[in-house]
């Protein structure tokens, strides 16, 4: 993690030469580092230290990807109406808070699994509070004709601080227990605060009447995007995307380290060479979508993502499977970061700056939403018929995003989409009217989709 950049900003079309782009992707890189040693080392103390069974593995993820679900629409209407750098700035440090009780209580010996879950369903309120105006920053930090190459930057840098996560994270579970290493995220949530408050930036003006209520905003960007195809189509696919992938990250953790016994340095060296394919594919995207176009990038990808999941469900103990469930990670990855990374470009695009930390929360909502449901119901299935049967159920689930995509005129997009057209702020309409994006033909003008870069 490195202190945040601080040279001049310069015009022009290089983003590594924009000082407040730079120190965003600096302060976010290290939360998604942090995130990563959390994720490396919430499983391990929770199976391996506090003797997890199948059912409370499935609700202490149920918990974490609840608060999603409830907030994110909340998340969304307060970034648009308030301070973005502000509303990141307080989930960081609630995010810091939350956690580092986790190693106090470690050291005074009165750590639960109930405390685990009261630290999850904060933590990840936080997160949601964060995220949402974090994602909808980014258009207001560089031209809309860059937003392409930023967001495959971004994709690359955050992998890559993914697997530099993963791999801290393994260390520091190794050499600490894996409730010290949880101070890795403690910390990077303070590098995140500071790189944060020194974008300088300023943010779009925003005018509303001071008597709005967050349940119109709410609802108006609920309409903004049920209103546009392009956004709804691929806020449906990415919701069964989810719910698919929600299926097979419950309890997939469990299935390596118990099923298969994986060691916990092992687990963090297979999330991080999957964190090295969302770099790859978060890289490649703008080239993949000019040469074959953004639809049938995206179509190729659902269509991968599946048949990534078969070393899971044939793999045994034993170190080439180990490499072999390394391999399909990195592909599966690969896939969702170029689609991924080209799927929020062109949210992005097509969207009015007043809207979009609320488009992003729909797209959040419905997205998180599925979570929780695929967390109980992996939890019901890995208890009744057993993990490895879960995990197939998840992975014929994958294919549903793939069909409604096929199924969709949004498969034929060839070139990124044009921005809306001038006109009034969708922040001043009051009824359920027409959105300020245009809506694409029906017959070539088509929109893509992508995994969002979820993962187990």
């Amino acid at each position: 993690m490195t202190p945040c950049a601080d040279t001049p900003s310069v015009s022009g079309t290089s983003l590594w030469r924009h000082r407040d782009f730079r120190r965003y992707l600096t302060g976010q890189a290290a939360s998604v580092a942090g995130s990563s040693i959390t994720q490396m080392a919430l499983p391990v103390l929770a199976v391996l230290h506090l003797d997890a069974t199948t059912a409370q593995v499935a609700w202490l993820a149920f918990l974490g990807q609840l608060p999603p679900a409830l907030l994110a629409l909340h998340a969304g209407a307060l970034a648009d109406r308030h301070s973005k750098r502000r509303q990141m700035i307080t989930g960081d440090l609630v995010s810091a808070a939350a956690l580092a009780t986790v190693p106090v209580s470690t050291a005074l010996g009165t750590l639960t699994l109930a405390q685990l879950m009261i630290v999850a369903v904060v933590q990840g309120a936080a997160s949601v509070l964060h995220d949402a105006a974090a994602i909808s920053l980014l258009p207001s930090l560089v031209e809309r004709s860059l937003i392409q190459r930023g967001n495959s930057r971004v994709g690359a840098l955050f992998a890559v601080a993914a697997t530099a996560g993963s791999h801290l994270g393994a260390a520091l579970t190794a050499l600490l227990g894996p409730a010290r290493a949880l101070l890795g995220d403690v910390a990077s949530c303070l590098i995140s605060t500071v790189c944060t408050a020194r974008i300088q930036t300023a943010e779009p003006a925003r005018s509303r009447p001071g008597t709005r209520r967050l349940r119109a905003e709410i609802g108006e960007g609920l309409r903004y995007v049920r209103g546009d195809d392009r956004l709804w189509t691929l806020t449906l696919v990415n919701a069964t995307t989810s719910f698919a992938l929600g299926l097979l990250n419950t309890l997939w953790a469990l299935y390596l380290l118990r099923s298969l016994a994986m060691s916990a340095t092992a687990f963090g060296v297979v999330l991080g060479l999957g964190a090295l394919g969302a770099a790859a594919g978060a890289l490649t995207a703008p080239v993949l979508a000019r040469r074959y176009g953004p639809g049938p990038m995206m179509l190729a990808a659902l269509a991968i993502t599946p048949l990534t999941q078969l070393p899971l469900l044939l793999a045994s103990p034993g170190r080439a499977w180990q490499i072999t469930i390394g391999v399909a990670l990195f592909l599966q990855l690969a896939c969702a970061g170029a689609a991924g990374t080209t799927q929020r470009s062109i949210r992005q695009i097509i969207t009015t700056a007043g809207m979009q930390a609320r488009m992003q929360a729909v797209s959040t909502w419905l997205t998180s939403g599925a979570r929780p449901a695929a967390a109980l119901l992996a939890g019901g299935l890995g208890t009744w018929v057993g993990v490895r049967p879960t995990l197939t159920a998840g992975t014929f689930s994958l294919l549903v995003p793939f069909i409604v995509l096929a199924r969709s005129p949004l498969r034929a997009l060839r070139q990124m989409p044009d921005p809306p057209a001038a006109g009034p702020s969708p922040l001043t309409v009051r009824t359920a009217s027409a959105p300020a994006v245009p809506r694409p033909a029906r017959a070539d003008d088509a929109h893509d989709r992508s995994l969002e870069g979820d993962a187990p």
